[in-house]
C-alpha cells in the first residue's frame, strides 16, 4: 500500500470486525476531509482544529479497541502483540499532542508533514497491528 498517497478506504483495510472497520472507515474519511480543508486553508487554527478532531476520535477508537482487547482476553493472551498494540496507541496520542503543542507555540507544521504522519500511521496500524488483533478475535469466534 502506497502510504504517501491519500489513504482511501478499500477492502484491504478491513479487519473483519464490524465495529473496528466502521471506526476505521470514519478515521479514513476524516483524513480525506482534513486533506480537502488543508488544500484551501493552512492556518494554524485550521491545523489545530484538525489535530484536535482527529485526536478526539482516535482516542474514542482506541478505547473501543482496548475494551475489546480486554473482553476477548487479548490483553492477557496476546503477549508482546497486545503490549505493542497498546504502545502504538499511546505513542500516536503522544505524537499528536506534541504536534498540537508545537502549533499552540506558534511554530508552523507543514500540512504535508501532518497528513503524511497521520496517513502512514493509520495505514500501518490497521494493516499490521489491528489485523493481528482481529485475527485473534475472529479465531476466538470460531471456537
Amino acid at each position: 500500500m502506497d502510504t504517501s498517497a491519500p489513504l482511501v478506504w478499500n477492502d484491504s483495510l478491513m479487519t473483519g470486525v464490524p465495529d473496528i472497520d466502521e471506526q476505521h472507515r470514519i478515521l479514513v474519511h476524516s483524513l480525506t476531509e482534513a486533506r480537502a480543508k488543508l488544500a484551501d486553508e493552512t492556518s494554524p487554527d485550521v491545523l489545530e482544529a484538525i489535530t484536535q478532531d482527529l485526536l478526539a476520535y482516535a482516542l474514542y477508537h482506541f478505547e473501543t479497541e482496548e475494551a475489546l482487547m480486554h473482553e476477548t482476553g487479548y490483553s492477557a493472551a496476546g503477549g508482546a502483540d497486545a503490549r505493542q498494540h497498546l504502545a502504538e496507541h499511546r505513542d500516536f496520542s503522544a505524537q499528536v499532542v506534541a504536534m498540537r503543542s508545537t502549533l499552540k507555540a506558534g511554530i508552523h507544521v507543514a500540512p504535508d508533514v501532518l497528513l503524511g504522519f497521520l496517513n502512514n500511521w493509520l495505514a500501518k496500524h490497521i494493516m499490521h497491528t489491528d489485523k493481528r488483533f482481529a485475527a485473534y478475535m475472529l479465531g476466538r469466534a470460531d471456537r
